[in-house]
């Protein structure tokens, strides 16, 4: 049997998982990679966590742990292995760093970045706090390290009303991201102060296009993420995080359903669902989609890219994560 007959029959079972979404054609480029990566994580004691935003061969094919921010945020802690990858955004890998620090984090590619991390410094939060004195600051994790450490504690989608509400102040600022806080604000009765940071991907969805895709698709519910602008939430049926949607879907099964979020997630979700017919408005994140299975094994091969945080930057950081986490 010649090497890619054997790698192609050692994979086959990973390829059921996801011949609804890669055809067949293309699972003999995808293959040698996967059957590397496996390979590589037993001799490294290595894990990947990958994002929901992963295409399929990543989530469903090479990961150990998928999930949101809070999951991945979670699962991190309890890890054993010595080398986490992570197959997501470099928060994300600072998150993993700084919940982990005694283990080595990987992530793929250092251009991973994200429209919401960029959009606020660590001066910026300063000078909010000297804005509105002795009013708490929630950071949502889509940040950098630095930025969480200047924060009292942070949130993710899925957990954010109640973090907000735990707090049992009357007023917060949240940070960075706008749409993300106008549509929490609307579901509490705590004043939310917000920044103008904005995701480049929910940011594209409009009210008009759900309506069109209303049209389009009689009898089509639509799940939006919370990071898209309010006006679109209100048009849809249900709003929540990569992981609240998920859930949706496999509780409700919706015969027709769309996604308002980054397209692989629906991907990710129909492989789990082959009788719900998932309409996909594609709207890509192009730092997630630079990590690819290619490069997980070359970080797993060479031990790049290394993540490091300041040890006083990572003290604070830390904090406002673990306060996340207890409450």
């Amino acid at each position: 049997m010649s090497l890619d007959a054997a790698v192609l029959a050692r994979t086959a079972p990973l390829y059921e998982r996801v011949r609804r979404v890669i055809p067949a054609m293309e699972w003999p480029v995808f293959a040698d990679d996967v059957d590397a990566i496996l390979s590589l994580k037993r001799e490294r004691n290595a894990v990947i966590l990958a994002h929901n935003y992963q295409t399929p061969e990543i989530f469903h094919c090479v990961a150990d742990v998928v999930g949101d921010s809070l999951a991945l945020a979670r699962k991190a802690v309890d890890t054993n292995a010595d080398v986490i990858v992570l197959a997501g955004v470099h928060f994300m890998a600072e998150t993993a760093k700084l919940l982990n620090p005694d283990k080595t984090v990987l992530i793929p590619d250092l251009g991973a970045g994200c429209s919401l991390a960029d959009s606020i410094t660590p001066e910026d939060v300063r000078l909010m706090r000297a804005t509105y004195p002795g009013v708490p600051i929630v950071t949502y994790v889509n940040t950098s390290a630095a930025v969480k450490a200047e924060s009292d504690v942070c949130c993710t989608s899925g957990n954010a009303k109640r973090i907000v509400e735990k707090l049992g102040v009357p007023k917060v600022i949240m940070l960075p991201d706008e749409y993300l806080a106008r549509n929490i604000a609307a579901e509490t009765d705590v004043e939310i102060i917000a920044w103008k940071g904005h995701c480049e991907v929910h940011e594209r969805f409009s009210p008009t296009e759900v309506r069109q895709l209303r049209e389009d698709h009689p009898g089509v519910i639509v799940l939006a993420h919370p990071e898209c602008p309010p006006e679109v939430v209100a048009e849809a049926d249900f709003s929540g995080s990569t992981a609240l949607m998920s859930d949706y879907v496999a509780e409700h099964k919706p015969a027709r359903v769309v996604l308002l979020t980054e397209c692989s997630m629906s991907d990710n979700v129909a492989v789990q669902h082959p009788s719900v017919d998932f309409i996909r408005p594609c709207n890509l994140c192009p730092h997630m989609k630079r990590i690819t299975l290619a490069n997980i094994r070359e970080a797993l091969e060479t031990g790049q890219h290394e993540v490091t945080i300041d040890p006083a930057v990572a003290v604070a950081a830390r904090r406002a994560v673990e306060r996340m986490l207890a409450l």
